[in-house]
């Protein structure tokens, strides 16, 4: 898969709110009232990454989940990675 223009980047964290480019990635956190409910997030993720068989950074601490996505492969960001931040917001919604 191709890597992303500056451009297509721009464009992209524009229809992501909350997402922040930092070098090759792309990083949102999350915050939930209990780990409970952050780990619940992190399952519902984790079904989503698999169907789309690319996979996120996870990191959890207590009530925030942190997600990066970067196609390592390519060396950078691509579509998987703009349509799976999609799906992690809408898994984030419940």
């Amino acid at each position: 898969m191709a890597k992303l223009t500056e451009q297509e980047i721009a464009a992209g964290l524009e229809k992501l709110p909350g997402w922040s480019r930092e070098g090759n990635a792309i990083r949102r956190n999350y915050t939930f009232p209990t780990f409970a409910e952050g780990i619940r997030f992190v399952d519902r993720v984790a079904v989503e990454a698999d169907l789309a068989d690319h996979h996120p950074d996870i990191d959890v601490r207590w009530t925030m989940v942190t997600m990066t996505l970067s196609t390592h492969s390519a060396g950078g960001l691509t579509r998987k990675d703009f349509a799976l931040a999609a799906a992690i917001d809408a898994a984030a919604r419940g």
